[in-house]
């Protein structure tokens, strides 16, 4: 050590230090060489079934993940967690989710170690191993590893991928997004979306893949690089150009039960199906096609169709990235990965919805209410969510769906190509795989050591070996539903929430001669499930699945904070950042005070949430102060009845809810009412664009103002949101379980 306590000792350095440089020997860290080490790309996406692509048996046309199949492998028996957090979470470290603090979503912390809402600090990720091995890490689109509470402007950053070993980020923190009006992220600072009226998400993000792999191509050309690509498709809201979902409508009319008919036909004929295999039963509440009324079969059309185009649109905008690879003269000896984080959603329940932002504020509006709006389906006016019909159909021959550990939750989609690397063209691999096995397998391919126990192993040599042996137990852990698969065995429960688990149901499954886990064989097979149900515990035990936890979200929530919601007042000011949707402060659901203090009267937008699809702004126009709110339905404005005085003042509104779902609206000057109206209804969530202080950004509210509409940061001091009474906790974790 030095006298001040610091030593600049390197342990690698290889030189010699004398006492002066001429007796001394300098030393420079070689670079590692590239060698044959491959680039990886991971295309991850959301909420996309097992049947979805179109080499998996879709009618949906996804012909480059179509093309990356015929000219690498698919693997039928690929595993994940019903939930995006956990899989993200799975995937970036080769450990299992509960290990990893990440039990539940980025959303919440729990209040135990295996769920604090991000991965532990003392779990290394992969884009840490492999930045450290000399490659370039980057990062577009989804992240969602995030706690709530520090999705904010100024942090803190050390749970987003900057801090998590991405060097370069570009997209969206939280679990979805709207597709035209993106709450954004480049590296650690937010940015607005591009005001282009052709935007899209999809194409934003190919667009950056593009740029960091054509700048990592140009200036460290010598080095490999890890690519994740976590699209936001096909999350809701399903948003595309309408031109993608238009030509889908006369596809679906056959319904979804024709759907799930034709898909396990086409699975079988290409040989990713074992011959023999029967869909699952219907899950419940879905209703057959053939019984519903012609406007629910128009509207249930027009909504899968909406979802078809989102798929076939990003498979389009992956096909530029991929040509940028073949241009870049990088395609052969990168490892493209393509899966999805978890089975289909049925978030849009029974009957979907032309707005997701419904969806998420507990409101679901009849079918004959929603028939005018199929021309908007698919667009910023339209962005839609499927019912839980066409989310069975994408699970295909599968039961359940997304949560559920069945496998309509947890089996995903798996194509790979390396064209350097993988001989097989077009070839089906049968073995067990799970999320946990991709880290170690980047890490076998690309020789990066691990320093830290995995819980998963390399699948590199099923690559080459269609008979390779790989893991033999893995368990599966949600809301208290369990299962366990231990040498082709599987055995199943489904909990209630706040029942005795010891009173679950096990199903057994002989998953080698039943595909689809079709035959409980629990009453035949009493010891086997037995057998199996004690292995349970003892991974359970191992992995910190414990303690069991079904506690709703409504119970989570009421016992701390989400976001920002957890504050009083949330003081903002002129230049303040944005605000984001996370944050579970900018709907109008609970009583409501924002109080603007001025410096000088001058026209101009005081605060505002939300966007064109919904959201309220209050501003002054033309010295009067005023508040708009637009409502799915409704457009509602209070006008003061006189001028704001001018110079040093205070003024705002007030909402205060009535019993009957409505809101009354008081517009106030120095506590003077100066405009009472009434909202006909209020949303927790009107749109996916947050709170802005001073300007009506990027997708505007009101249409009695241009552009954003901003006042000058001398004119106003600060605006406080106060949340007089916060909405019922249920309502926050009602919108929270409707996003995931």
């Amino acid at each position: 050590m030095t006298a001040k306590g610091i030593s600049l000792t390197e342990p690698d350095f290889a030189g010699r230090i004398g006492r002066t440089a001429a007796e001394s020997t300098p030393y420079w860290t070689p670079d590692q060489p590239r060698g044959s080490r491959p680039n990886v790309l991971l295309v991850l996406l959301d909420d996309t079934g097992w049947s979805d692509f179109g080499c998996y048996g879709s009618e949906i046309r996804t012909p480059s993940i179509d093309a990356l199949a015929r000219d690498g492998l698919r693997y039928r028996n690929f595993h994940v967690t019903p939930l995006c957090s956990p899989t993200r979470a799975c995937l970036l470290t080769g450990r299992n989710h509960h290990a990893t603090g990440m039990r539940f979503l980025a959303d919440t912390d729990t209040g135990f170690p295996n769920s604090r809402g991000r991965v532990h600090p003392e779990v290394p990720t992969l884009p840490e191993r492999l930045s450290a091995a000399g490659y370039g890490t980057y990062l577009v689109g989804k992240w969602h590893l995030a706690p709530l509470a520090e999705i904010t402007p100024a942090g803190p950053y050390h749970n987003w991928p900057l801090g998590r070993g991405f060097e370069r980020f570009y997209g969206f923190l939280t679990g979805c997004t709207d597709q035209y009006t993106p709450e954004l992220i480049e590296d650690n600072h937010q940015v607005d979306p591009p005001a282009d009226p052709d935007y899209h998400l999809s194409a934003d993000l190919a667009d950056r893949a593009i740029r960091y792999l054509t700048d990592h191509a140009t200036f460290r050309g010598e080095q490999p690089f890890y690519l994740q690509l976590a699209f936001g498709a096909t999350h809701a809201p399903h948003q595309a150009p309408r031109e993608y979902v238009e030509r889908y409508v006369d596809t679906f009319t056959k319904g979804w039960d024709a759907t799930r008919a034709d898909r396990l036909r086409r699975q079988i004929e290409n040989g990713l199906t074992p011959p023999g295999t029967a869909l699952a039963e219907r899950n419940p509440g879905v209703q057959p096609w053939d019984e519903l009324d012609a406007d629910a079969r128009t509207l249930y059309t027009h909504l899968q169709a909406a979802f078809a185009g989102f798929l076939e649109h990003t498979d389009a905008q992956l096909d530029r990235v991929l040509a940028t690879l073949q241009r870049l003269g990088l395609r052969d000896n990168t490892l493209v990965v393509v899966c999805s984080d978890n089975g289909a959603s049925r978030e849009g329940g029974p009957h979907g919805s032309v707005s997701t932002n419904e969806t998420y504020s507990g409101v679901r509006p009849p079918v004959a209410a929603q028939l005018g709006d199929l021309g908007v389906i698919g667009s910023h006016e339209g962005p839609s969510v499927y019912p839980e019909g066409w989310a069975m159909a994408g699970n295909t021959p599968f039961r359940r769906y997304k949560q559920f550990v069945d496998l309509g939750g947890v089996r995903s989609p798996l194509v790979v190509s390396w064209p350097a690397g993988i001989e097989a063209k077009g070839e089906v691999r049968t073995q067990f795989v799970h999320a946990i096995d991709f880290a170690p397998t980047v890490l076998d391919l690309t020789g990066t050591a691990s320093d830290t126990p995995l819980d998963g192993t390399s699948i590199a040599a099923t690559f080459a070996d269609p008979a390779a042996a790989t893991r033999e137990t893995q368990y599966w852990e949600m809301l208290g539903h369990r299962a366990i698969w231990h040498r082709g065995w599987k055995a199943v429960t489904e909990h209630t929430a706040g029942t005795d688990y010891d009173n679950d149901t096990w199903r057994l499954y002989d998953t080698t001669s039943d595909f689809a886990e079709n035959h409980d064989l629990a009453a035949e097979q009493p010891g086997k499930l037995e057998e199996l149900v004690a292995a349970w515990w003892r991974e359970a035990e191992r992995n910190q699945v414990l303690p069991l936890d079904d506690r709703s979200l409504i119970q989570l929530i009421s016992g701390g904070s989400v976001g920002l919601a957890g504050r009083g007042d949330l003081v903002l000011y002129p230049q303040s950042g944005h605000v984001p949707v996370a944050s579970k402060v900018t709907g109008t659901r609970g009583a409501l005070r924002i109080t603007a203090r001025l410096r000088a009267r001058h026209d101009g937008v005081l605060l505002s949430s939300g966007s064109a699809q919904g959201g309220y702004s209050l501003y002054v126009q033309q010295g009067r102060l005023v508040f708009e709110h637009l409502l799915p339905d409704a457009r509602v404005r209070c006008v003061a009845t006189e001028p704001a005085p001018d110079g040093e003042h205070t003024l705002g509104v007030t909402l205060e809810p009535r019993p009957d779902g409505s809101s009354a609206v008081s517009l106030w000057q120095d506590d003077r009412v100066v405009g009472e109206a009434t909202l006909p209804r209020t949303l927790s969530h009107p749109s996916f664009w947050g709170l802005d202080c001073g300007r009506d950004a990027v997708s505007h509210v009101s249409t009695s103002y241009k552009g954003e509409f901003p006042i000058p940061p001398d004119a106003l001091e600060s605006v406080t949101l106060t949340l007089t009474r916060r909405a019922p906790a249920r309502e926050v974790a009602t919108e929270i379980e409707a996003t995931q």
